[in-house]
Formats: structure tokens, sequence, C-alpha cells
């Protein structure tokens, strides 16, 4: 996508985070980051909905981190790291998973410098499992860990249509559910967030959110899912808050061989640049 290697001038970094050491169903995240890398050559730089041109963004791209395929800890205080790192620079932080349960680390650094932070979740998942498989750095669980390092507890659960009996009991209860029809604008999130206009946001992308019809390549699809325009009318509200990071999480390339699955999370990470550039 043009990006540099030197921080100088820009307002944006991107860093990949590898990883897949917890996947409970079909691995693979680990290619997530380099493929989107390669197939971000074939977008154009122009976003008619956004009006922004990515030659007139400057944003630098550190490559990925270097991580041990073990235990997530370790993983995630590596992403916490880089996140401020990133922050010291005076960059937002963009990271190209890799896996969902990475997401708890940078949220934590960005929470301690902004305990305001708000969570926004695209996902079929809701992710509140206290453990999954033996661990509670599982994916399953990475909103439960979100919500332990931030202050707010404020997260907007956008459209999650999987998960256990009790997690939709938890998701209703403290209201964190948002409703989405599909080929809607997103009027329920922009009535959500409205309170909280001009507070710090991070997004979370997995990219099982979207339908197996557009996004076969993750490893646990989950049927009933968001179109493209789905998402844009997700930009559409979140232009007008103040993003500070974001992620896109769970592509597994290799389980699409046609490619449309990392075409998608290319644009994704499109859109997300400018956003990022655009916030003050």
């Amino acid at each position: 996508m043009g990006a540099k290697r030197s921080p100088e001038g820009c307002k944006v970094g991107i860093f990949g985070v590898p990883y897949d050491g917890t996947t409970s169903f079909r691995p693979g995240s680990r290619f997530g980051p380099s493929a989107i890398r390669e197939f971000s050559n074939g977008l154009e730089t122009f976003c008619p909905q956004l009006n922004f041109d990515l030659e007139e963004i400057e944003f630098a791209d550190f490559g990925s981190l270097e991580i041990p395929y073990g235990a997530p800890e370790p993983v995630i205080n590596a992403v916490n790291q880089a996140t401020k790192k990133l922050q010291v620079l005076g960059l937002k932080p963009l990271i190209l998973g890799g896996e969902h349960s990475i997401t708890s680390g940078a949220v934590a650094a960005i929470a301690n410098a902004q305990p305001d932070l708000i969570l926004v979740q695209l996902d079929a998942h809701a992710d509140l499992r206290q453990e999954w498989l033996g661990s509670n750095h599982n994916h399953a669980c990475t909103m439960r860990r979100c919500l332990e390092v931030l202050p707010s507890k404020q997260i907007f659960q956008l459209a999650i249509r999987s998960g256990t009996f009790n997690e939709f009991k938890e998701l209703r209860a403290h209201k964190r559910l948002i409703s989405h029809k599909q080929g809607h604008p997103a009027t329920a999130l922009e009535k959500a967030m409205k309170p909280h206009l001009g507070k710090p946001i991070y997004l979370t992308v997995d990219v099982d959110w979207f339908d197996p019809s557009v996004m076969p390549g993750t490893g646990t699809p989950e049927p009933g899912g968001f179109l493209w325009d789905d998402f844009a009318s997700v930009i559409d509200v979140l232009k007008h808050h103040q993003l500070m990071a974001a992620d896109i999480v769970e592509l597994s390339p290799q389980l699409d061989s046609s490619g449309i699955s990392t075409i998608l999370a290319a644009k994704i990470t499109r859109s997300l640049l400018m956003l990022l550039n655009a916030s003050d």
C-alpha cells in the first residue's frame, strides 16, 4: 500500500502478529499479515467512500513481530510493548493478525494512556468466555480479558450472532450487544455511540463478522454474517469519532484459494488506515 519504513512525518504505524497458537478450529491466521500486505498491491489507492487517497497519507509499516510459537501470554506481552513503542513515536497503531487473543495486549497499552477508551468489536462471536481449552487467553476469551484492562468497561459488540447462553445473557444485561440488520445503515451503533463523541475509540475487526460467502478464509466461519456495505455503514459512523487504534484479526488465507477473503481484509485495512489518519 505504499507504506514507509520510517515513522518520520507519519500518523499511523502498522505491525503484524503472525500467531494462531490458541486457534480452536481451523489454524492458519498466522499467515494473515503477510497475505494482507501481498494482496494490498491489487487495491486502488483511492477510497470513494472516504474521499481519501493513500498516496496523500504518510504511514509506516514496521513488519511483523518475532514471536514464540507457544503459549499466548508472551505474544500478548509483545503486542503490548510494540503498541507502547508506537505511542511513544506519536503513531496510531494498526495491527494485522493473527488470531484474536492478541487484542487484549494492544487494548491494555492504549487504555493505560487513555483510560476513557471505548472498544468497538465487529465479530461473529461474543468471545466472553472465562477460559477455553484450558487457557484464559484463548481467542474465545479475548473480550473477557479486554474488559479486565479497560477502565471504562465500555464495549460495543456489534451484531454478535454466536456464543453461549451465559455470554448472550451478559451481553443483554450490560447493554453491550448492538443490533445491525444486513443492508441497512448502522443506526443502532450511531445511537449508542452518540453520547461518547470525542472519546478515544479502539476498533477490533474479527473478519468472521462477515458472511462466509464473502469471507470463507477464516478459522471459525459463522453463517448469517455481513457484507461490505454493512462494514461501510460502520465506517460512516466511526468517521465522526476519534479512532485511536485498530486491529484486523482471524484471516486464514490458505482456507480460501480464490483470494477474495484476503482482498476483503486488505480493503478493510485501507479504510482503517484512512480513518486513523483522519482522526485527531
